[in-house]
Parts: structure tokens; sequence; C-alpha cells
């Protein structure tokens, strides 16, 4: 998910080295002085991009000429499919052409690449941005901060999703003594507050009975700073948002120790346009919303390809992208709004307000569909109920543009030992919770006959307190047992 904290920089996804990383606050001033400069900060910019937008608007047009601004976030590539991917593809491009036929008039894109939600919110109540994308916390805060300043915003489509939550993931250091989510009672743990993956952090902590106020020490960080953090060891654990966990994991920098699809609560990343262009524009949304689509299919039946795209483009390896954005990835893409993502959406709000980030959100209102009702026609309605595929066990070979699937775990790593030296990336489902992860990171369990994967090793113990004889096993070791 992406908010990063409002108005800070973009940051590329970096070795994540602990230099510049500052020292924690002390516990008593951490939390609230947190939530005091990121409201702080969230106000600057947005009181700022309003000055500097007076007399100016993001669609700045004539008779002949209308320019589109499209606030997205490269790095967040759960977005793609509205962003990053929709860019490579020129989709939008080629659909406003058509428009422009049908029209005669003539439409530019203005592509302005945001580190996080916060400031595409900030430049899209300012009128200085018309279309943007973000996750579903920061979409709250932009619904929020539109009607508080009279510039409203409409959620218009969805980009990624996952019904459980497996976007999200609580992280540590490898080789760290912390095995369960119990464990990080009075400890310093990084996250993003007012991003989804700090609502699945307060989440978690709650079911595991820890208050997730006074229980831990809670550093309000951006992803980047956090993962220096976890590396220094000034920060124990690290609950962040796609990328991230991922990346870490891939590059033997982390391990996770909470895997967010165990909460079975939706999260996902969507598409806010400012409703003065939408109700100037309508033809241009169904336009952006008709590339999104394209974009999405392209994804969908080129996922190596648009995986390599979106690493080309933003610096993060293919095989994270994949894990992601495969075939059979962490996300689906889909741009139709579900009743279970706004239902979910509708239970961020107390979450939210509960950190006093935002004022009450009427969601109903937020959320139109008409555009994209129109740009599905009839084929809407079934659109709208179709739902992910459970993730299938995949591995890329170095060398090839496509992956070979298995129908489970134990013939996955049959084929891994008999290529020994020529996987790229192995990816399987979490037994529990269906989420991928990287066949070599995840923790296995040799059951009877069976060879089971987890995510994070708090499932896997539960698994082995269940079921007598069960026992942790190493990847070489199941490896071997496969063969």
């Amino acid at each position: 998910m992406s908010s990063r904290l409002p108005g800070s920089p973009s940051t590329p996804f970096p070795n994540t080295s602990p230099a510049g990383s500052a020292p924690a606050p002390s516990s008593a001033a951490r939390r609230p002085a947190g939530r005091r400069i990121l409201v702080a900060a969230l106000s600057s910019t947005l009181l700022m991009s309003s000055l500097s937008g007076c007399g100016s608007t993001a669609d700045a047009s004539d008779d002949k000429t209308v320019t589109v601004t499209v606030g997205y976030q490269s790095k967040t590539i759960n977005t793609v499919t509205a962003g990053t991917l929709l860019r490579s593809l020129g989709s939008f491009e080629r659909a406003l052409r058509a428009q422009g036929r049908r029209d005669g008039r003539t439409y530019k894109v203005r592509w302005q690449d945001y580190a996080t939600g916060a400031p595409i919110t900030a430049q899209m109540v300012a009128g200085k941005v018309d279309i943007g994308s973000m996750g579903d916390f920061p979409l709250l805060i932009n619904a929020a901060r539109g009607t508080q300043l009279h510039a409203p915003t409409r959620l218009v489509s969805v980009t990624g999703y996952n019904l459980r939550g497996a976007l999200n993931t609580i992280v540590t250091r490898p080789g760290s003594p912390l095995r369960s989510l119990a464990d990080l009672r009075g400890k310093n743990v990084s996250s993003s507050v007012g991003s989804a993956s700090d609502g699945t952090l307060v989440r978690a902590l709650q079911r595991a009975g820890i208050d997730p106020e006074q229980g831990i020490h809670k550093l309000n960080q951006q992803p980047a700073v956090g993962a220096s953090a976890l590396r220094s060891g000034s920060a124990d654990a690290l609950s962040q948002f796609v990328a991230w966990p991922g990346l870490l994991a891939f590059q033997g920098k982390a391990q996770a120790l909470y895997d967010g699809g165990a909460l079975g609560l939706p999260t996902f990343h969507g598409v806010t346009v400012r409703n003065a262009f939408a109700e100037r524009h309508p033809a241009l949304v169904r336009a952006f919303l008709t590339a999104q689509r394209d974009a999405t299919r392209y994804l969908q039946a080129h996922p190596v390809d648009a995986a390599q795209k979106v690493a080309s483009a933003t610096g993060l390896p293919p095989e994270v992208v994949y894990l992601y954005n495969g075939s059979g990835g962490i996300a689906t893409f889909d741009p139709t709004l579900k009743p279970q993502l706004l239902a979910a959406l509708k239970k961020d709000v107390p979450v939210l307000r509960a950190a006093k980030l935002t004022g009450p959100v009427d969601v109903d209102s937020f959320v139109d569909d008409r555009y994209l009702r129109q740009s599905y026609g009839s084929g809407y309605a079934k659109a709208v109920r179709s739902t992910a595929h459970p993730s299938p066990d995949e591995v890329w070979l170095r060398g090839e543009d496509r992956t070979h699937t298995f129908a489970g775990p134990a013939a996955l790593l049959r084929f891994v030992a008999a290529h020994h030296g020529t996987v790229r990336a192995a990816y399987t489902a979490d037994t529990t919770t269906g989420s991928r992860w990287f066949a070599d990171k995840s923790v296995w369990v040799h059951d009877g006959n069976r060879l089971l994967p987890f995510t994070a090793r708090a499932t896997a113990d539960a698994w082995t307190h269940r079921h007598r004889g069960a026992r942790t096993v190493s990847y070489a070791a199941a490896l071997e047992l496969a063969r």
C-alpha cells in the first residue's frame, strides 16, 4: 500500500544500507509526535499546493487542446495498470487519440510520478492532478481531504487487490529470535502511519492481545528508512506494503514474521479522479478506464513480459515484481469495484479515525462506478462477481520468458532439485493462507509424506503444534526429501 509520510521525496528501492537512518525518538514522544508530524505535513502540503495552484488547473485546455494530468506511483507496483505499465504501453495515449478523432480535439497526457499517495491527494485538491492512483487507506484520506477542502474526488476503479490482505507483511531480520506477534511486545516496530500495512499491524496486534499503541514502540517511518532501521537493529520488525517485504526477503535482508493474509481482510489499490474533472470530461475518464482495462489484459496475457517492463521502469528485481504481479501473484488485477473491497474500505475508516488521521468518510458517496460500468457495458455485472484464483506454484528458469506451473509444492520441489543452478525464482503458496512467497524463503514442514510451505514461522509452528509428527525442515532438506 502506498502511503509513506506525506511530502516525502521520491526514494528509489535501495540496498537498504543503515546509513542515514535516524535514531528512534523516546517512547514517550514517538507515537503522538508521529501523528502530529503526519497530519501537519499533509496540511502544509495541501496549503502549499493550493497556493501554487491558484489560477492553474491540471486539465489546462482550450477549445482545441486538453491536457490530462495523471499522478501515479511508479514503484508501488500494485498500481501499474493505472501507472507504470499503462504508461509504458501507451494505452491511454491511444485511447485519447481515438477520442480526438471522434470530437476533433487534441488530447495530451502529463504523467507525474510520486513516491506516495499523500502528495497526489494534495495536488488533486489543488486542481493540479486530474487522475491519481493510491492504496486503500490513502484513498480514504483522499476522500476526506477532498470533502474538507470542497474539492471532492471519486473512487472510479481498482488496480490490484488481495482478498485476504496478503499485500502487507511484517518482517524481521534473518535469524531473529522473534517467532510470533507475541514476541513483538515492547519491541521497536517500524511502520508508515496511515498506510494499509500499518492497519495490518494494528489489527494483527489486537488479535494477539497486544495494545497497538502501548504494547509496542512504533516508529513512524518511510519504508526505505524502516528497511534501514531493520537492518541496523534500531527496529526489531518492519510492517510494510508491496513490494518492500518481498524485496527485502529476496535480498536476504528480512524474513516474514506475520503474513497479512492471516487476517482475512481485503486490501487493494485504486484510481481516484477529481469530481470537477470527471463532470467536465466524462469521456476522458472512460478513456482512462478503457486504457486501464487494456493494460490489465496485457498483464494477464503476458505476465512475465509485464513484470520485466515494470522492473525496467522501477529498478525492482523482476523476480520481486513477479512475486506480486505474476499470473498467480499476491495481487490480482481487476478494475471492478467489488462489494468485498468496498466493505473492507468501510472497515478501514475506524482505524484511521482512531489514529486521528481523518474524520468521518462517506464511502458510498466516494465510490462512483458509472464510468467503469459504461466502459464494460453489459459485462460489468459478471466481471464484478469474479474473484482471484488460488496462487499456483511456479518456477522461473534463467534464460526463459515463461514460467513452469505445478499442481503442488512437492512437484515444484522435484523440478527445482532437477534444475539446480538454473532456477531464477520459485514461488509457492502458503499452506494455511494461500499467500504466495519465494520457495527458498518459505518455512517448510515435513508432515508424513507431505512437504508443506509457509510464509511465516508462526503459521508453520501452529501447524506442527496441531499435527503430531510434523516438523520443520530446511529448504535444502525439503529438496532432498522431494527427490
